[in-house]
């Protein structure tokens, strides 16, 4: 995948995400967690801020795991998640 001159490659696994960007190695090794706010949908942290949420949270908020047994179980999810990373490789 190529974007903005920037060579990644996004390794998505059942616990963990991995993201390499050629020339830096990999930049971000992070739980597959994504915490969101059940009245609204919105995500709210993803990746190891979203796994310090499990348990410390109130009810309005669920922690997930968008890829199960090595497939993606939440399309919108792992799309958003993919986002989030690209973004914060680029800086934006």
């Amino acid at each position: 995948m190529r974007t903005l001159g920037k060579k990644i490659g996004i390794d998505l696994g059942t616990t963990s995400i991995i993201v390499y960007v050629e020339g830096k190695g990999v930049v971000y090794k992070d739980p597959s967690v994504v915490a969101i706010d059940n009245h609204s949908g919105k995500i709210l942290a993803i990746g190891k801020e979203a796994k310090e949420m499990v348990g410390r949270t109130p009810g309005s908020i669920t922690a997930i795991q968008p890829m199960k047994d090595g497939v993606i179980a939440d399309y919108d999810i792992v799309e958003e998640m993919i986002r989030w990373y690209i973004r914060k490789i680029c800086g934006r």
